[in-house]
């Protein structure tokens, strides 16, 4: 994200972003509505524009419509998309090139080609156009920077179009993840004769939006519409292996609206968690996902310019130290989601020697233990010179962050005395943009990795970082994970090593976040269904390979 990963561009502040899907089961459903399969998302969909500020719902829906060089199959194995095969590679890990297949279409039947990467990229990096997102492009490929910064124009940038069917990239350095970036959202094309003549509609519904993906977006109004509709796209180089005409979205916040459309037969698919979770876990239909997704807390140390009381260090260890993350996980969401004690999620990225995963080589950070949230919570109060702290937080207004809230302010204000905790929730997009201003104290956020490396968790805390909304500022932390991109881009285990020291610094030595929990997604699931892949980095879902079975 992703969602992010997610969301990301400022990858939201949603806790759960949570897919679900449905279908017409009935007995009586002809060969045509076996095909036809409806789904439901916990938020609305914000953008279709690849190049602007996103968030989970519009990672999936991106993913749908449009369709990068590369993309994942259903081992998150990289495999060529627009592009007919993998890169070719200089010696020095800084040249790319990159053949692209003639038969890959947009839905207007035109070819897509190597100069519609070109113009995407460089609206990725222009600043009048650049999203926040642009720092992936910055970080990676050569002149970017300067680019983005007004320094340069964007013609300068390191990609070229030899022909309609050749890409060549130039970084700046070696990126050791550079491959997964290129099936990244924001790394997709678009025809620039189109994005032009939509101006700023572009991307903002349905008709102001051309597709290369397996789906066509219709019936989509907007970021406050509630519905709309993937339907199969004729263009498709691929369109053989997509068996469903047409899928079909509502937005559904509530986790018991979703169960309901399941158990009246009108869903096929509904997300579960807290007391859901633990009445259907037993059912034949129930199905846990893995992810790599993590909410954790922001903790924001400037607000209006003036020090919050989260400037003072003891306080946000007190703060990590007063969740119980087991009670949260098992009695509040009990989706088989588990505690987070570390920034990096389990089973994510490993050991580049000894295949070890991340969550090993680092161990747990900042546990639940109550005696040390209050001897830090002494010394905050002392520091601040105050007994009484309160403070704001802020999230959506999906049902289970208002869940996960209640949680969060009953174990603050019983675990720490003198702490009073507000409850602020409003729909996602109100929500970031407060984050993105920091206008918060607390504020929940969720992410999902871009891309398979260290890298999309551990420079979301760089001072300079786009994402760093925080006010986070730590020079020790800075220079750990700015070495693991450059002197050590090309050296695994040392480059590992200093993504291990880094966490620490985050957490055990600043408690600069506050690591909540590694998502799972629960579900339930008609047996009918097959085909629903689940990332764990880039995009949440793809429903390519989505299938009902035929009554």
């Amino acid at each position: 994200m992703h969602f992010t990963k997610k969301v990301l561009a400022t990858l939201s502040v949603v806790s759960v972003l949570i897919l679900s899907a449905c279908g017409d089961t009935s007995s009586n459903a002809n060969e045509k509505k076996a095909t036809e399969i409806k789904f439901l998302e916990t938020g609305e969909l914000l953008t279709l524009n690849t190049t602007a500020e996103e968030d989970f719902v519009s990672f999936t829906a991106q993913n749908q419509v449009f369709e990068g060089l590369y993309t994942l199959d259903k081992k998150d194995n990289f495999v060529p998309g627009v592009a007919t095969s993998m890169p070719e590679i200089s010696k020095d890990q800084t040249e790319y090139t990159i053949k692209l297949r003639d038969s890959a279409k947009w839905s207007d039947g035109s070819q897509v080609t190597a100069e519609d990467f070109v113009y995407a990229w460089r609206r990725a990096v222009d600043p009048k156009t650049a999203p926040s997102y642009a720092a992936l492009f910055k970080d990676s490929i050569k002149n970017a920077t300067e680019i983005h910064e007004g320094k340069l124009p964007v013609s300068k940038l390191g990609v070229s179009a030899p022909d309609k069917e050749t890409l060549k990239i130039t970084l700046k350095k070696p990126v050791p993840y550079f491959i997964s970036l290129l099936s990244f959202e924001t790394f997709f094309p678009q025809k620039q004769a189109f994005v032009e003549k939509q101006g700023d509609k572009y991307g903002t519904d349905a008709t102001h939006t051309l597709y290369n993906g397996p789906f066509v977006m219709k019936n989509w109004d907007g970021n406050t519409s509630k519905k709309w509709t993937y339907a199969k796209n004729s263009e498709y180089w691929d369109k053989k292996n997509v068996n469903v005409d047409e899928i079909s979205v509502q937005v559904a916040k509530d986790i018991n609206a979703g169960v309901n459309l399941y158990t009246t037969k009108e869903a096929d698919r509904a997300p579960l968690s807290g007391e859901y979770a633990k009445q259907y876990k037993d059912r034949s239909d129930f199905l846990t996902e893995k992810d790599a997704l993590i909410s954790y807390l922001r903790l924001n140390q400037k607000r209006d310019g003036k020090a919050t009381p989260l400037a003072n260090t003891a306080l946000r260890h007190a703060l990590n130290f007063a969740v119980d993350k087991d009670a949260l996980t098992t009695e509040i969401l009990g989706d088989g989601s588990f505690p987070a004690n570390g920034l990096l999620p389990k089973d994510f990225v490993q050991n580049p020697e000894t295949g070890a995963d991340f969550r090993t080589d680092s161990g747990d950070h900042l546990t639940f233990n109550k005696a040390e949230a209050i001897k830090y919570l002494a010394q905050a109060k002392k520091e601040l010179g105050t007994d009484t702290i309160t403070l704001e937080l802020l999230g959506d207004d999906q049902d289970t962050t208002k869940t996960v809230f209640t949680f969060l302010k009953n174990q603050f204000e019983t675990n720490l005395p003198g702490v009073t905790i507000n409850i602020k929730t409003m729909p996602a997009k109100s929500a970031t943009e407060l984050t993105r201003t920091s206008n918060y104290d607390l504020s929940l956020a969720a992410w999902m990795p871009d891309f398979k490396d260290p890298w999309t968790y551990s420079s979301l805390f760089l001072s300079d970082y786009y994402n760093n909304s925080m006010n986070y500022n730590s020079p020790k932390y800075d220079q750990l994970v700015k070495s693991t991109d450059t002197n050590l881009a090309t050296k695994p285990l040392a480059r590992w090593n200093a993504f291990i020291d880094s966490e620490k610094v985050l957490l055990d030595d600043d408690a600069a976040i506050l690591p909540l929990y590694q998502h799972q997604t629960a579900v339930l699931q008609n047996p009918n269904i097959t085909g629903v892949q689940k990332h764990a980095f880039g995009s949440p879902y793809s429903y390519k390979f989505i299938e009902m079975a035929k009554n």
